[in-house]
């Protein structure tokens, strides 16, 4: 099968909105300058046509770039999970690990998405990130009041008492008032599960220190109703699509009703 050229493919174009150079430049492929190079050289497909005019205009929605030979759909705005793992920083400027955001292809980084929240080096699990400040604040914001929530492996048996302090609130250094857990249950001896609606400073480590006992390893496993997916390995990262938005969604709007 012939593949049909550029100037076949203006033909193909039904509603026009913006010029390809300015979509890839918006999907984080580089400088105007940059991006018309690669459409000149012929490293960008359109929906699977090779195109070299940078002045085309295309219709984002719906559209699939290739570029480079790696596939990517046009999205307006990012929202990405990863599955972080030990010895990364949620820094772009990492003080003796490696930075999170060296998990994710160049350019989600060129169109600047922002950690949603953090977790410590040693802390693994669920780590979302996006562009959309909108979702961000949604999603951090102690009034919007989505649950965090972590799988914690303490150094000292569990207690009835110190889950029960966990759920009537601890009192830590510099708070105002003692912090208690959304939710807290046993999982084994030395595990229990503890939900947040705030993500203060090292807050999991602190609250069960109050308690009189340490953690020994810290998993975040959920936010609000989305899990982190069992086929995710750590390292790992993915798109969110549309359920996985929707999910999250459910999660604020149910603490406002």
């Amino acid at each position: 099968m012939i593949q049909p050229d550029c100037a076949s493919f203006k033909t193909m174009v039904k509603s026009v909105s913006m010029k390809l150079s300015r979509v890839l430049r918006s999907q984080g492929f580089g400088s105007r300058k940059v991006c018309e190079a690669r459409v000149r050289a012929g490293a960008v497909e359109v929906n699977g046509v090779v195109c070299d005019d940078p002045e085309i205009e295309v219709d984002p929605v719906g559209l699939e770039l290739t570029v480079d030979g790696v596939v990517w759909a046009y999205r307006e705005k990012a929202y990405v999970l990863v599955h972080k793992p030990v010895g990364y920083e949620c820094s772009h400027h990492p003080s003796h690990h490696r930075s999170v955001f060296s998990l994710l292809p160049p350019p989600l980084l060129q169109r600047g998405v922002q950690c949603i929240g953090r977790l410590d080096q040693d802390t693994t699990g669920l780590l979302l990130f996006s562009d959309d400040g909108q979702f961000i604040h949604r999603m951090i914001s102690p009034k919007k009041g989505v649950a965090k929530v972590y799988r914690a492996t303490c150094a000292d048996p569990l207690s009835d008492a110190m889950l029960d302090a966990l759920r009537s609130g601890v009192l830590l250094n510099d708070e105002p008032a003692p912090i208690a857990a959304l939710a807290c249950e046993a999982i084994d001896t030395h595990t229990l599960r503890l939900s947040l609606a705030e993500g203060k400073y090292h807050q999991v480590k602190r609250m069960i220190a109050a308690t009189g006992n340490r953690v020994v390893s810290l998993h975040r496993e959920a936010i609000g109703h989305y899990d982190l997916p069992a086929s995710l390995a750590p390292g790992e990262w993915r798109w969110l699509d549309d359920d996985d938005l929707n999910r999250l969604e459910q999660s604020w709007q149910s603490t406002m009703s």
